[in-house]
């Protein structure tokens, strides 16, 4: 496959009231040479308008719907734009912007359809419960996916194409994103993973942990029924 241009690779980031972050994100990807679409999940604290300012595409909705929700509306756009390929980047600003230019070049080979970062290899600056989770989680739905993924709750991935377009997603919140690797495993899509960079400061995770676990088990029960 030939080298894709920064102009036909989107970055799709959700965001939720991240109105004091955003703007910087954007800025990072745009100065970088990437278009942004902002899937803004019924923000109140003027996430939209900071997003906008700061050069992106941002696509409202009237009310939150989850993170599924919005990445499901940014990869419709990014089939709409005609892109080559989409990088899915969170609206905190954990995600280390130079990390682009090499999902970029994994993007490039034809080896994978769906490349997700890996944090886990520098895992000590995780906070303790979650790199615990992170693992656990990671092993259990590496063996469902028959393919080794070794941080499956990276929100720093991207997909080609054929991934987007093919791979069917249904669900609104956090799970989605193992939805999508479960669902791109069964259609024997090849997943690669990338050391990426985590930039932890004082934010505060929107996972609601009783919650959604719960909901992501429940997930797995009932995918692993349907596709056994």
């Amino acid at each position: 496959m030939a080298s894709l241009n920064k102009s036909d690779v989107c970055v799709v980031i959700p965001a939720y009231n991240e109105a004091v972050r955003i703007g910087s994100v954007v800025k990072a990807a745009r100065d970088r040479g990437f278009p942004v679409v902002v899937a803004d999940d019924g923000s109140s604290d003027g996430t939209a308008a900071a997003a906008r300012a700061a050069g992106a595409e941002v696509l409202e909705a009237e009310k939150n719907g989850g993170k599924g929700a919005a990445i499901r509306r940014g990869i419709r756009r990014a089939l709409e734009m005609g892109c080559a390929a989409a990088i899915f980047m969170d609206a905190d600003g954990q995600h280390d912007p130079n990390d682009l230019e090499r999902f970029l070049q994994a993007l490039s080979s034809d080896r994978y359809e769906v490349v997700v970062g890996d944090r886990m290899r520098e895992a000590s600056k995780m906070p303790f419960v979650r790199r615990v989770t992170n693992r656990t989680m990671s092993a259990m739905i590496s063996a469902l996916a028959r393919q080794r993924i070794p941080d499956t709750q990276c929100g720093y991935r991207a997909l080609k194409r054929r991934a987007l377009a093919t791979i069917p997603l249904y669900s609104d919140r956090f799970e989605i994103e193992t939805e999508l690797l479960l669902e791109a495993s069964r259609l024997g899509f090849e997943i690669g993973s990338l050391p990426v960079r985590c930039l932890y400061a004082d934010e505060k995770s929107k996972i609601r942990p009783v919650r959604d676990t719960c909901r992501f088990f429940r997930f797995l029960f009932v995918h692993r029924y349907l596709f056994r």
